[in-house]
């Protein structure tokens, strides 16, 4: 089932561009600070490395291509009258870089100052952005699952937001609050009720549209945001009310909605109309057959306890899930929303009398091929470094920053493509 796209309104190319250009270099600091840090980030999951190496993977990779992505599919999927988008996007992207760089500095450096500058700053960016967008967003009514699932994500991010900014306060002050609890709703809150939620809603329209499958089921669609939102609401009432056992059933059942999920894309996508397998279709694949294995062993976790007590086992999940979930979602999404965002106004400048170049011609499927291999090789790398640091972390943190680089050059390689082409249509149709 897909929402109607109403391409007309889409917002101009630069609004989300900045911030899917940014993701990549965020992701480059990440694998910086693993070479500079080397095998003290892999020591446990609170070291400061580590706590870094998350937060400008979450915030500085993940919320910038999310963001960007709303900024682009809220007009076109919801209708959404974003005023002035380019002025938006233009103050949240120096808002929300700013906030990460300044907040991996306070874990890095040890810096209570520094944490509640980044979370001022965060707040005021994301929350200006919840404040305009979401209000304008909260007016459309939920004609389609894709845009009933972004209200619900905005409403997760506002809680991720909530929840990390107390965690924040409780760091920097010393306040006496329950942080490993609170750590893990916190992390619940973001990949679920955020990142998860947000990536079903635009899965409806991009998996059906890209890969050339069959719809996504209505009631799974439509049922699948509201329930994790309710595993969500009841793990936080255990939480603050004290109740570990409902916390773990709660996150049992968070786990399960995921591997349904999950599952269920990889069936539509054996469904595929495409005979030949892209790089977002690798991407897809790789990031759900990682999200499923983080999911098992979180499920896992709830009724063997002792297991996530070990200190690989909550590194291991995070890279599951981010790196080989999230960064591989979001990269797939990016070889081809950008070329054909770039498609898009370029056809839409030529008004059908000067025809924009192919996609593939913007960006090359080779090209794309080859930066998933080094990103496979450096989630391998990442993977081995959890277990054996001392040998592996320099190495996973180049072969990451090498990743996130070769990412970054096929994105500017089909920005410089697209003013090309830009320029020779705009000279083409003053001819005319």
């Amino acid at each position: 089932m897909q929402a109607l796209l109403s391409f007309e309104k889409a917002p101009p190319f630069a609004a989300p561009l900045r911030f899917f250009l940014t993701a990549p270099l965020f992701g480059m600091l990440a694998g910086l600070l693993l070479l500079w840090d080397g095998p003290a980030v892999f020591a446990s999951r609170w070291s400061p490395g580590a706590l870094a190496a998350t937060h400008l993977i979450t915030i500085g990779f993940m919320m910038q291509a999310m963001l960007g992505a709303l900024i682009q599919i809220l007009p076109v999927v919801a209708g959404v009258n974003i005023p002035q988008p380019l002025n938006i996007s233009r103050w949240l992207h120096i808002g929300l870089s700013s906030g990460t760089l300044l907040l991996a500095a306070g874990f890095v450096f040890g810096l209570p100052d520094l944490l509640i500058l980044a979370a001022c700053m965060l707040t005021l960016s994301i929350g200006s952005f919840l404040l305009v967008v979401g209000f304008a967003m909260f007016l459309v009514r939920p004609t389609s699952p894709t845009i009933r699932g972004i209200k619900l994500a905005m409403f997760g991010m506002a809680g991720v937001l909530a929840l990390g900014v107390v965690l924040v306060m409780a760091l920097a002050r010393g306040w006496p609050i329950p942080l490993i609890a609170l750590t893990d709703l916190h992390v619940a809150w973001g990949l679920g009720a955020w990142g998860g939620v947000l990536l079903a809603a635009v899965a409806y329209v991009v998996v059906p549209m890209f890969q050339l499958t069959p719809g996504y089921p209505a009631r799974l669609s439509w049922v699948f945001p509201w329930l994790m939102l309710a595993c969500l609401a009841l793990w936080s009432v255990a939480v603050f009310a004290a109740m570990p056992r409902v916390g773990a059933v709660a996150q049992g059942l968070v786990c399960l909605l995921g591997i349904l999920f999950a599952g269920f894309t990889l069936r539509l996508q054996s469904k595929r109309r495409r005979a030949r397998a892209d790089a977002t279709y690798h991407y897809w694949q790789l990031g759900l057959c990682c999200a499923i294995f983080a999911l098992i062993m979180g499920l896992t976790a709830t009724v063997w306890p002792a297991l996530a007590e070990r200190a690989e086992w909550p590194l291991l999940l995070g890279l599951l899930l981010l790196v080989g979930g999230f960064i591989s979602f979001i990269a797939g999404m990016f070889y081809k929303i950008v070329p054909f965002l770039a498609w898009m106004h370029l056809q839409s400048l030529g008004e059908g009398k000067v025809m924009a170049p192919a996609m593939n011609k913007i960006l090359a499927e080779t090209l794309m091929q080859r930066q998933m291999l080094s990103h496979v090789v450096a989630f391998s790398a990442l993977v081995a470094a959890v277990f054996i640091p001392e040998w592996m972390a320099r190495t996973a943190g180049f072969a990451f920053m090498v990743s996130n680089g070769f990412l970054l050059w096929n994105l500017l390689g089909a920005t410089h493509r697209y003013r090309q082409h830009l320029t020779v249509i705009a000279e083409k149709m003053a001819v005319l």
